[in-house]
């Protein structure tokens, strides 16, 4: 099987400009805010939300770790607390016992006179020093018990400081990197329209090309039927649509695929998603995976899914072990590692989701019914 040069290198990353005039018009004319003097290349932008993301998981990390010294520390407060009354009683009893003592003692001079011989008089100042040193063990244990709550008190709080400090500097990395992932899914959306032309005219021919019965060779070397989506370019931001027309046409719009601010609430929309269109099929119960690697390496979520049914409908037709996307020659020893690195090779080579460039790049000879075949089965999901 023969592959294209192009797919033995997935790793490369392809810059998107669109600071030219005529992608500057075009978007201008789609309502979408203007280009910058100088837009960011597609491979900058991710770099910024992977090195904000890292900066945020650091953060985060840090935060965890303090939380987990000021619970010590709030742990060892509260032992000490505890145990504070009963030594304070124990240390208040001491003093009373030292002052009788010093109040009934005559001397040194009397202990002399009192003794019938030495041997009882050391052993009257050996006790009466026993129970001048117990009860100064105790006076002491409390001055330490004292020292210690204040030093762990003082910890704490400068733990508590220095938490907040990691914290904000996690809430700022975490707005740098929705910011850049919202900068690329951007310039996705003023992509899509720069190659809008391109698109239909892809989708123009594989309407054609469906009609009459025709199928295209996919990156894996195999025949696969040509689809038609319902629209030629992907929804990357959901359009603006009065409630009783987005009930109309909920069937038939393509899903919305907009990242949301936080990970785990991403993953939670998009994992059964993808699990409910591979529901039957070897990639079938993944779906987490799909939508964890697509928040990580910042690429449409549907998009990885899509090309597993056009390239080995969804993994029942691999030309190499665990390789359901025709990736070069490569192979894997389970789903997961295959699904990250595809996505991440998705996110580092052809950009934030499926384009006319993309799909000249992925599979050159049929990109057209590629194209539209791909555009059409994301729009299922």
């Amino acid at each position: 099987m023969s592959l294209s040069p192009m797919k033995e290198v997935p790793v490369q990353r392809y810059a998107q400009r669109i600071a030219t005039l005529a992608i500057a018009a075009t978007v201008a004319g789609l309502g979408f805010a203007p280009s910058p003097a100088r837009a960011a290349t597609y491979e900058e932008l991710q770099q910024r939300v992977e090195e904000s993301t890292a900066s945020y998981d650091e953060a985060v990390a840090n935060v965890s770790q303090i939380q987990g010294e000021i619970d010590e520390n709030e742990g060892k407060i509260a032992q000490i607390e505890a145990e504070m009354p009963a030594q304070r009683a124990r240390a208040a009893e001491s003093l009373r016992t030292l002052y009788k003592m010093q109040q009934s003692s005559n001397g040194l001079l009397d202990l002399v006179l009192s003794s019938d011989n030495f041997s009882e008089f050391i052993a009257t100042v050996t006790y009466l020093d026993r129970i001048q040193s117990k009860n100064m063990v105790e006076l002491k244990s409390l001055a330490d018990m004292n020292a210690q709550l204040t030093e762990a008190k003082d910890t704490l709080n400068a733990r508590r400081a220095q938490a907040d400090q990691e914290a904000e500097r996690a809430r700022q990395a975490k707005d740098d990197a929705l910011a850049a992932r919202e900068e690329v899914r951007q310039q996705a959306i003023a992509q899509a329209a720069a190659e809008q032309s391109q698109a239909q005219a892809a989708v123009d021919q594989a309407v054609k090309d469906a009609a009459a019965g025709k199928t295209f060779t996919n990156a894996s070397g195999q025949q696969a039927a040509v689809a038609v989506p319902s629209s030629s370019t992907p929804v990357t931001e959901p359009a603006a649509q009065e409630p009783a027309q987005q009930e109309e046409e909920q069937e038939q719009a393509p899903a919305e695929a907009a990242p949301t601010s936080d990970r785990e609430a991403f993953v939670n929309k998009w994992a059964p998603r993808i699990d409910a269109y591979l529901s039957g099929y070897p990639l079938g119960g993944h779906g987490r995976t799909f939508a964890e690697a697509a928040w990580d390496y910042n690429v449409d979520p549907r998009w990885s899914p899509a090309i597993s049914c056009i390239e080995s409908t969804k993994g029942l037709y691999c030309f190499a072990s665990h390789n359901a996307w025709g990736w070069g020659s490569s192979s894997w020893g389970d789903w997961d590692s295959a699904i990250r690195s595809h996505v991440s090779g998705l996110s580092a080579g052809y950009g934030y989701t499926i384009s006319p460039s993309a799909a000249q790049k992925y599979c050159p000879p049929t990109w057209e019914d590629w194209y539209s075949s791909v555009l059409s089965e994301m729009n299922c999901i």
